[in-house]
């Protein structure tokens, strides 16, 4: 039988994700304000900004920035979740409510930075933060299982993003490349439960493949919504360390082998049919990746 409603056979499982999770992050909990170089910082009245004053190369810029208007759109996807998860597994609806404390004090840690940095032009990225959240965001996926899927490889992208242009910063600016991995911790368990919860499904039901394929195959991020997307991204894949190729490595890769698509058995022939679509999606992928590495070498 094919759904693409969450189990509620597996509320036990899952609510042992949960505890773990809770116990993980509270080892691990902080405050932007600790992350944050406020020696630096100065008052836009008394010493307005003028681009004279920016010492950070504008590729890590609009790394930065691409993540902080990606990460604003929290109030959207948080009502999105809310509403999706509504049923008999409350536990998923519980941990959303604690995902969303975790991830609210994103966006004020990467503003505020760019801000005390003097990275950027504030009245601008008032506009650029103001414009992403006005536009709202609403996702493709309306469905339990779809969403948790989507979740998941948006937690593993977005921890990718953060670990990758952490690298880059470092030689700029130490404390961004910090506090750019102590996003990605978060990521990183955000990422472990969702991430879960799907191979909880898969192997209790292996049909439910049916629903993973349109999901993979049609994944973009919810920055998407933000002006100059795609020109951001062109920029960061070239010079911030994150693009279609890492993607594929750190993302695509990792989560079909994790979810062990390649060896599921669905009994149903149209969730037979996406599972082997995934796989010869990944195959295409890793073809083109492979052909740039060999131009490159």
């Amino acid at each position: 039988m094919l759904t693409n409603h969450l189990d509620f056979r597996l509320e036990p499982q899952i609510q042992k994700l949960y505890a773990e999770h809770k116990k993980r992050s509270e080892k691990i909990d902080w405050g932007y304000h600790e992350f944050l170089p406020w020696d630096k910082a100065q008052d836009f009245r008394r010493v307005p900004w003028d681009s004279s004053q920016v010492t950070l190369p504008a590729n890590i810029i609009t790394a930065v920035e691409t993540a902080l208007l990606t990460e604003v759109n929290l109030p959207w996807f948080t009502s999105h979740l809310d509403q999706t998860f509504k049923g008999p597994l409350t536990v998923v609806r519980d941990f959303v409510h604690t995902w969303t404390a975790e991830e609210d004090q994103h966006s004020n840690l990467l503003e505020t930075y760019l801000l005390i940095t003097r990275s950027v032009d504030p009245k601008r990225l008032h506009q650029l933060h103001k414009q992403t959240v006005e536009s709202g965001y609403s996702p493709d996926y309306t469905t339990p299982f779809e969403t948790m899927v989507y979740t998941t490889m948006q937690e593993l992208a977005t921890m990718a993003f953060y670990t990758n242009v952490a690298k880059v910063a470092r030689k700029h600016d130490s404390e961004l490349s910090t506090l750019l991995l102590r996003l990605s911790k978060d990521e990183t368990l955000h990422y472990a439960f969702y991430r879960d919860v799907i191979k909880f499904h898969l192997q209790l039901e292996p049909n439910y493949c049916y629903y993973l394929g349109h999901v993979i195959r049609n994944f973009q991020m919810p920055g998407a919504v933000m002006p100059d997307f795609d020109d951001r991204m062109a920029i960061i894949a070239k010079e911030a360390n994150y693009g279609p190729l890492e993607y594929f490595d750190q993302v695509l890769e990792v989560i079909i082998d994790y979810w062990d698509i390649e060896n599921l058995r669905p009994i149903a022939p149209e969730a037979e049919a996406a599972r082997v679509d995934i796989l010869k999606y990944r195959d295409r992928m890793k073809k083109v990746r492979d052909r740039f590495y060999k131009k490159n070498k």
